[in-house]
């Protein structure tokens, strides 16, 4: 699911001239994070749950309640990634149709090392990927500073690069990474064929393929393909369980044997040799068996809502709106309105508290279009499935009316 809350924000240290200055208004800033959250969680009708709504009590007595059925409870715990963890990984790698697959607390972790792996068998520390790729936009610059990769960008557009651009880009590369899907464009994705053709031009120039997958599993119903036969056009993939089968934390490596054994001793190189992840596990085991067989009904009615949503702006006489993609590829997208942030999160959170209503969450800034104009990310899971288009149209309605 879209990243809804940014973290708590730190507190200015005790030698600062200015921390009491500045104190008031850090705490301001907090106490309007935890009610708006607290008025989401009570929201009656949501397009889908996010972790954050829930409690520790409720998020660890929902773990226990459904770990029996993923799960031999009687088991030993896991120690520096044996038992349960070794099982998500056996698992992950069977649905994603590898031989090896190992686990990570972090998909930026399980990345950089995937890919400065490849870069030692290439012989080439430059990676082509998307500027709005993860790594790019949400990793403080992780690839260069920690990892020495170079990236270069084969497209600006927001999309994934086409084949000719990847044939044809006039500087040599070791790895080819797309994000799939390119959720800082919108959560899109190419058709089948086309992927198939970028494939194929990477192999052109001997370039290996890594699939930054942290929202593979929801793409399946776009490609009509099993994710086997998706995850098999790339060399190797990363997986999150937090993004999309609702887990705790934790992304899982797949590839070849040989690159998976490697990635294991960086794995322990890097910090992530964890001595106990149990409680990661068994949420992602959970996420294997109860959520991803649920996902493509997620991106159908995806597609419902909206249509909805465009329509119940037009009805409104919103002048100027967006939905994008129009379809949406995945259980994911983008709704563009021409209001500043801060005015779109108050109408979102007016309307959460006082109808039980949760349409809309955070709303932000458009990163590099003009002032005035903002984006929010829209994820339809299990309780948008009872929302049918009136119902979104009437709450688009009440939304828009509560604009100024």
């Amino acid at each position: 699911m879209a990243d809804t809350e940014s973290g708590p924000v730190s507190e200015p240290g005790p030698g600062s001239a200015d921390a009491a200055a500045e104190q008031p208004p850090r705490q301001d800033a907090e106490e309007a994070r935890r009610r708006r959250m607290a008025v989401f969680r009570g929201a009656e009708h949501k397009l889908a749950d996010q972790s954050v709504d829930r409690t520790l009590g409720e998020r660890l007595a929902a773990l226990l309640a459904d770990a029996g059925e993923a799960f031999d409870l009687d088991a030993t715990t896991d120690v520096y990634g044996d038992g349960v963890v070794a099982e998500l990984e056996r698992r992950t790698a069977e649905v994603l149709g590898f031989p090896s697959a190992a686990f990570f607390p972090s998909g930026t972790m399980a990345q950089q090392v995937a890919l400065r792996c490849w870069a030692a068998r290439t012989g080439s520390p430059i990676v082509a990927l998307h500027p709005l790729a993860h790594p790019e936009v949400h990793e403080r610059g992780a690839f260069h500073q920690v990892s020495g990769l170079r990236t270069v960008h084969l497209t600006a557009g927001p999309r994934l690069p086409d084949a000719a651009e990847v044939r044809d880009f006039d500087e040599p590369f070791g790895a080819l990474m797309l994000e799939l899907p390119l959720r800082d464009a919108g959560y899109v994705l190419p058709t089948w064929d086309e992927l198939v053709d970028v494939v194929a031009a990477a192999r052109e120039r001997d370039a290996v393929v890594h699939f930054d997958g942290a929202r593979l599993w929801e793409t399946s119903a776009h490609f009509g393909r099993p994710l086997s036969e998706i995850a098999g056009l790339a060399d190797s993939v990363y997986v999150s369980f937090y993004k999309s089968l609702g887990g705790l934390s934790g992304a899982v490596l797949a590839g070849p044997e040989s690159l998976i054994a490697e990635a294991r001793t960086w794995r322990h190189r890097y910090g992530g040799q964890v001595f106990q992840q149990f409680p990661a596990a068994l949420a992602g085991l959970i996420g294997l068996d109860t959520v991803l067989p649920e996902l493509p009904s997620y991106v159908a009615h995806a597609k419902t809502v909206a249509r909805a949503l465009a329509r119940g702006f037009a009805e409104a006489g919103v002048a100027w709106f967006r939905v994008s993609p129009e379809e949406p590829h995945t259980h994911e997208f983008q709704v563009w309105l021409p209001y500043d942030a801060d005015v779109l999160d108050a109408a979102a959170l007016q309307q959460a508290e006082e109808s039980g209503v949760c349409l809309f969450r955070r709303w932000f800034p458009s990163p590099s279009g003009p002032s005035g104009l903002a984006y929010t990310e829209v994820t339809v899971a299990r309780p948008g499935l009872k929302w049918s288009a009136d119902d979104v149209r009437a709450a688009v309605a009440d939304f828009v009316r509560r604009l100024p």
